[in-house]
């Protein structure tokens, strides 16, 4: 079905007067339900430069808030925006709108029948225990379902609660992050072993093939090295050949972290003064990962409001914006991401791209025909855009620039693509 709705998208496109390069702009680009809906939802069936939905998965400990967390950031997501299809796909995951104030004051100045923000999948991974990686508490299991994310957000534990028992007896955050840690190391090293095994029964049979396999195993012994002095994969230099050759093997602890510090309500405000969070602090630092401090019990609590007393209740407590933002903020900066937009008539919608991107590879998310065809892109920045009121009044005053095939798009570039195929 998904293949059979790419190609009927494709021939819809080959069917376009060809003299009409304006029309294929504004027909892929205004929101058309018909084809920019199919594309959004099928865009696994193109190339690989076409974005896909971010996806993180949430790991910890048992009683840790990890899930309490996962359904309040899930909820709150779909508050966000009414227009944009949340869903819940499977009891443990959920793809949520990206907050960002500034797709709706353009889709208000474009006057925009829709508005689309951009979205992250977040994966609710069931609890770890100690000898996970051996299959203990359905450990592999679970540790295959890390291997599909982008990036891993493990929850860690920074309140005390005499009526949540901690599966270990007490609050201490290192031995719970070492606990995690642990068991994504053996389960590398695992695969590492194996697969170095099989390296050294390889024959290559021409010279691009032996290079390939002498780099990865190179990469791999350095790795493996790394992993047995307890430091995770990511802490390892490599080339952007080792990177490429290793990248098959999905490594847990490759994957970029961010350690999520659930405190209880009354530290919100001041998580300095909560010595699990300075430790938690220390320990990201030291694992070359990112920090981010929620209260799940919180979260928990706004999606118990109305969307209009949440931020209310969130001065209230000192604080200005909900943990769902303050994750996906940091998942973004952790992987290099930013953000552009369309705006028009028909749509504005936000596109996830990563950091020094060229425009063609930019228009290469949203379609990679628009890529391969790729003239130019009228780009004016967001700022320049408010100021103007619109992209007509924006280019009267000499804002819209014409770009090419070398301009690095920048955060928040509103964007129109002349393309041709």
């Amino acid at each position: 079905m998904a293949r059979a709705a790419c190609t009927s998208v494709v021939t819809a496109l080959a069917l376009l007067p060809s003299k009409s390069l304006l029309c294929r702009n504004q027909l892929l680009f205004s929101g058309n339900s018909k084809f920019v809906g199919v594309l959004t939802l099928q865009k696994r069936c193109f190339a690989s430069k076409v974005s896909m939905s971010l996806k993180a998965g949430i790991v910890g400990l048992p009683n840790v808030g990890k899930s309490t967390l996962f359904n309040a950031v899930v909820e709150n997501g779909k508050a966000q925006a009414a227009n944009f299809p949340f869903c819940t796909i499977e009891p443990n995951v959920g793809i949520v709108a990206v907050p960002d104030s500034r797709l709706q004051v353009l889709s208000k100045l474009s006057g925009s029948q829709k508005t689309v923000p951009a979205s992250i999948e977040f994966v609710d991974i069931a609890g770890l225990v100690k000898g996970a990686s051996q299959g203990e508490g359905l450990g592999n299991k679970f540790l295959s379902h890390i291997r599909e994310v982008d990036s891993i957000l493990q929850v860690v534990r920074c309140f005390e609660d005499n009526d949540i028992i901690h599966v270990n007896g007490k609050v201490d955050p290192k031995s719970d992050i070492d606990v995690i840690n642990l068991e994504l190391i053996f389960s590398d090293l695992d695969q590492i072993g194996k697969r170095i095994e099989r390296l050294k029964k390889g024959k290559a049979k021409d010279s691009q093939s032996k290079n390939k396999e002498e780099a990865e195993k190179s990469a791999l012994e350095r790795i493996q090295e790394a992993l047995l002095d307890g430091k995770p994969a990511r802490s390892v230099a490599l080339s952007d050949l080792e990177m490429e050759v290793v990248k098959h093997l999905c490594l847990l602890t490759m994957k970029p972290m961010i350690y999520v510090a659930n405190v209880a309500e009354t530290d919100l405000a001041e998580p300095e003064k909560n010595a699990y969070v300075e430790e938690v602090k220390g320990l990201s630092s030291d694992l070359q990962s990112g920090h981010v401090v929620v209260s799940a019990q919180v979260e928990s609590e706004l999606t118990e409001l109305p969307l209009e007393e949440r931020t209310e209740y969130l001065n209230s407590l000192g604080v200005s914006e909900s943990g769902l933002g303050n994750l996906i903020r940091a998942t973004y900066s952790l992987l290099g991401l930013q953000t552009y937009f369309t705006s028009g008539e028909k749509e504005t919608r936000a596109w996830t791209i990563q950091a020094g991107m060229t425009a063609p590879q930019a228009a290469g998310v949203i379609h990679s025909d628009f890529e391969k065809g790729f003239i130019r892109a009228e780009t004016v920045a967001y700022e320049d855009f408010v100021t103007a009121g619109s992209l007509a009044a924006a280019r009267e005053k000499g804002l819209l620039r014409s770009e090419g095939k070398e301009y690095i798009v920048k955060e928040g570039d509103v964007m129109l693509f002349r393309f041709n195929v």
